[in-house]
C-alpha cells in the first residue's frame, strides 16, 4: 500500500478533483473539550444503511483518487467504517482515515475488523494534544500507534504547534514505536479551528477586510455526509450545516450524490474562490460594499458572497473564465 504523505494531503487539497470527504458519523466518545464539529457520545450516526451504501457506491464511481473518511469518530461506526474501506478500497481509492486512537487496546490487538480497515488503509491521521490526553490514556494512545504501525499503514499525527504538543506527540510515538519511530510516522502541526467547542475556547484573530483575503483551496473540495448531505467544501461549520444553502446539498440517492459530487469538484464560481481567490473577486461591482466590510475569517467572507450569489450553474461561463484566468496567472507566477 502506498502511503500518503502529510505533504500529499496538503497538495490534494490544493488540487481540483484530486480528493474529498466522506464525513461517516457524527457521533464520538472521546469529548474533547476543543471538538471543531461538537461530537457527542451520542450524536447522531448511521441509521439508514441503504442510503450510506449507495452514498459509498457513489464516491467510488466518481474518478477522485484519493478519499478521506472522519467525523466524528469513525471507529464508532463497527458496520459503516469497514464496508466503506472496503468498497472504496476495492474501487482503487487511496485512503486515509482520521481517528482519535480511543480504540486502542493495552496489551491486546485491536478486534479484526479494525485491523482489517487499517491494513487497507494508505495512511491513518492520529490525532494528539492536550485535549485529547485530558481524555484518552497514553497508553490507549500508544498501543493504537503500534496496531497502526503493525498493520504496515503510515501514520500522520496531527498536533496543534502549541504549548509543547509536538513535543509530547513525539514522546508517544518514540514510546510506540522506538527511537526510529520516524520511519513509520510524522508530525502535522496544526492551528487551533475556532468552529465548534472551540469557537468559544480559542482566541479569535484580527477582522480583515473582504479585499484584504486571498485563495481558498478548501472550495471545490467536497465533503459528503452519512445521511446524504454534500457540502462544496470542507469548512466544520458547512459540514455542520452552518452558512447558505448554495453552500450545501441534500441527497437522497447515490445518483444524487454522485450528481452533487461531481457539480461541486468542477463548479466554476468555487474553483474563481480557489483561483483568482477573494481579492479579486471584491473588485466586482457587486462585491464593493464586501471589500471594505470586516470579516472574522475566509470562510465568512465566503458566506457572505455565497449567499448574495445564490444558486449558480456549474458552468457559468464568466466565473469559468475568471476561474482560468486565475489559474494561468497563479502558474505564470515566479513566486
Amino acid at each position: 500500500m502506498t502511503k500518503v504523505s502529510a505533504a500529499r494531503l496538503t497538495r490534494a487539497r490544493a488540487e481540483s478533483g484530486a480528493t474529498a470527504l466522506l464525513f461517516i458519523t457524527d457521533r464520538c466518545p472521546v469529548g474533547c473539550g476543543h471538538c471543531s464539529v461538537d461530537s457527542r457520545a451520542d450524536s447522531p450516526k448511521i441509521t439508514d444503511f441503504a442510503l450510506f451504501e449507495q452514498i459509498v457506491d457513489a464516491i467510488a464511481a466518481s474518478s477522485l483518487p484519493l478519499i478521506g473518511i472522519s467525523g466524528g469518530e469513525p471507529f464508532v461506526e463497527r458496520r459503516g467504517l469497514p464496508l466503506a474501506v472496503d468498497r472504496l478500497a476495492d474501487a482503487g481509492k487511496e485512503l486515509v482515515v482520521y481517528t482519535s486512537g480511543f480504540w486502542g487496546r493495552t496489551g491486546a490487538p485491536p478486534p479484526e475488523w479494525a485491523k482489517r480497515v487499517l491494513r487497507r488503509c494508505s495512511t491513518v491521521v492520529l490525532s494528539t494534544d492536550s485535549f485529547h490526553a485530558s481524555q484518552i490514556a497514553s497508553e490507549r494512545y500508544v498501543a493504537a500507534a503500534r496496531a497502526i504501525a503493525e498493520a504496515g499503514t503510515h501514520i500522520v499525527v496531527q498536533v496543534m504547534d502549541m504549548d509543547g504538543m509536538p513535543d509530547q506527540a513525539a514522546a508517544l510515538l518514540e514510546q510506540a514505536l522506538g527511537a526510529d519511530w520516524n520511519e513509520h510516522a510524522e508530525l502535522s502541526l496544526t492551528w487551533p479551528v475556532r468552529q465548534g467547542r472551540g469557537e468559544t475556547l480559542f482566541v479569535a484573530g484580527p477582522h480583515r477586510r473582504g479585499k484584504e483575503y486571498g485563495t481558498c483551496h478548501a472550495a471545490a473540495v467536497p465533503v459528503v455526509r452519512y445521511d446524504g448531505v454534500v457540502s462544496a467544501c470542507c469548512n466544520e461549520g458547512v459540514v455542520m450545516g452552518r452558512g447558505p444553502g448554495a453552500i450545501r446539498r441534500r441527497c437522497r440517492t447515490g445518483e444524487e450524490v454522485g450528481a452533487a459530487l461531481d457539480g461541486y469538484t468542477r463548479h466554476a464560481f468555487f474553483h474563481a474562490l480557489r483561483a483568482p481567490g477573494f481579492g479579486a473577486l471584491m473588485m466586482l461591482p457587486q462585491f464593493a460594499d464586501l471589500a471594505e466590510q470586516r470579516f472574522a475569517s475566509i470562510c465568512h467572507l465566503c458566506w457572505a458572497v455565497t449567499e448574495r450569489q445564490g444558486e449558480l450553474a456549474v458552468d457559468d461561463p464568466f466565473y469559468r473564465t475568471l476561474s482560468l484566468i486565475g489559474k494561468e496567472s497563479a502558474h505564470d507566477d515566479p513566486q
